[in-house]
């Protein structure tokens, strides 16, 4: 089965805790602090392999999450890395925001990877809080949460030629006559649902891939049928074969279609709508009215396009359409200017996605209570002992350090106010 969409939840690892420990060594009985660090989760990695042509495996597990990393140890040991979480997905698949709609990843060669979410970092021992005031801190961090989000996964046939046209048109037919690709073919008046691709192998000319996509309806663009999922799948090719049925026995009018499909990719993508096209009127050999088929080519040639006339049943005009659709391909490819990597030894890239840097608090002051909220007092209540009194002098340190006292100021805070730090209320005082 063809699934080229699915939704998922992934999360990183979450970082080890920190250790409180002491140096307990025989001869030193007021030994110093030993805590080790916690280790860091693991990362979330989405990997392309050719291996891969659908994204049916999600539609059965939508929730991933990598590793944790193990909490730190007494003498110094710091806690083992989480182990990376790879996810494999099919050549072509986008990966973004289910939020925001931001393409976090496009992943268009074999085994190009990148890292989207990072695993938390471990927390601090106590050996890291020692001071020659406070000897023996009997207080440790935690590790950080890793990153998560909620993810769509989009699947985009990857094809140099996309084919055109309304359901039964000749599209599946077409491309068996010039592919070795086998799709199912019969008189069906609907649209067929999978994408459908094949190679082709013309005389001396570079091999190219075609791509029979899932015919559209008026109203795509707007989602109505196969809408969008139609759409996207032919954002990544160079050329469009705009197949129509002249015969009009199915009661198709090829003008109509033409103008309709074009409305539909111009509403959806203008860049889409401006790439070069072919129409190939299909189906001529069951017109018995010359005049007929002159008419639609000297309608379509008036608006400046190449006309092909085929009978794809019949075998009939495919070498020339399929010569030119080459020769249109090879000019594409010279316009085309392509970068040197800057490392040219490297030879699939790796992208590693840093999310968009957020204010650690923000504060919020209704009924004369103010509100602390953010990462900062998320994470900061996490490491804090508040019956350590060393642990409560560091909490107060961050405070300072961090802007949170001077916010608090700036915004009228007095003696015996309160003051709720992420879910723990405070009585200030300076």
């Amino acid at each position: 089965m063809f699934i080229d969409y699915a939704k998922i939840q992934a999360q990183a690892g979450k970082g080890g805790d920190g250790s409180m420990a002491f140096r307990r060594e025989k001869y030193v009985p007021n030994g110093g602090p030993a805590g080790g660090d916690g280790g860091r989760g693991g990362n979330v990695v989405f990997i392309a392999d050719n291996g891969e042509n659908t994204l049916l495996p999600f539609r059965y597990k939508r929730k991933f999450k990598a590793e944790n990393g193990g909490n730190g140890e007494g003498a110094n040991r710091t806690g083992k890395s989480g182990s990376d979480l790879i996810i494999k997905v099919p050549v072509g698949t986008v990966i973004k925001d289910s939020q925001s709609g931001r393409v976090y990843a496009d992943l268009t060669q074999h085994e190009q990877k990148v890292v989207l979410l990072k695993g938390g970092k471990g927390g601090r021992g106590n050996q890291h809080f020692a001071t020659s005031v406070r000897q023996s801190p009997h207080f440790y961090e935690t590790g950080e949460a890793g990153e998560e989000a909620e993810l769509i996964l989009e699947l985009k046939v990857l094809a140099d030629v996309g084919l055109l046209g309304f359901p039964n048109v000749g599209k599946s037919t077409l491309l068996s006559k010039v592919t070795n690709a086998t799709p199912k073919i019969a008189d069906y008046h609907f649209t067929t649902i999978d994408p459908n691709l094949g190679v082709v192998k013309y005389k001396d000319a570079e091999e190219f891939v075609i791509a029979d996509i899932p015919g559209i309806i008026e109203g795509a663009s707007d989602g109505a049928g196969l809408g969008h999922r139609f759409l996207r799948h032919i954002e990544r090719t160079k050329l469009l074969l705009h197949v129509l049925d002249a015969s009009g026995i199915e009661g198709r009018d090829a003008k109509e279609d033409f103008e309709t499909i074009n409305e539909e990719l111009q509403k959806y993508s203008p860049t889409l709508a401006a790439l070069r096209q072919i129409v190939v009127l299909n189906k001529t050999d069951l017109i018995s009215e010359p005049a007929q088929l002159e008419a639609l080519r000297a309608y379509f040639e008036q608006k400046g396009y190449e006309v092909f006339e085929i009978s794809a049943a019949a075998g009939q005009g495919l070498n020339e359409l399929i010569g030119k659709t080459a020769q249109y391909l090879q000019e594409i490819k010279e316009e085309e200017v392509f970068l040197p990597p800057a490392d040219e030894s490297e030879e699939v890239k790796l992208i590693t996605y840093d999310k968009k840097v957020e204010k650690p608090f923000e504060i919020d002051v209704r009924d004369g209570v103010f509100y602390v909220t953010g990462s900062l007092p998320n994470n900061l209540l996490k490491k804090i002992n508040f019956e350590d009194s060393y642990s409560a002098a560091y909490f107060q340190k961050v405070l300072t350090k961090e802007g949170v006292e001077k916010e608090l100021k700036k915004l009228g805070v007095k003696n015996g106010d309160t003051v709720v730090f992420g879910e723990k209320e405070f009585e200030y005082f300076e």
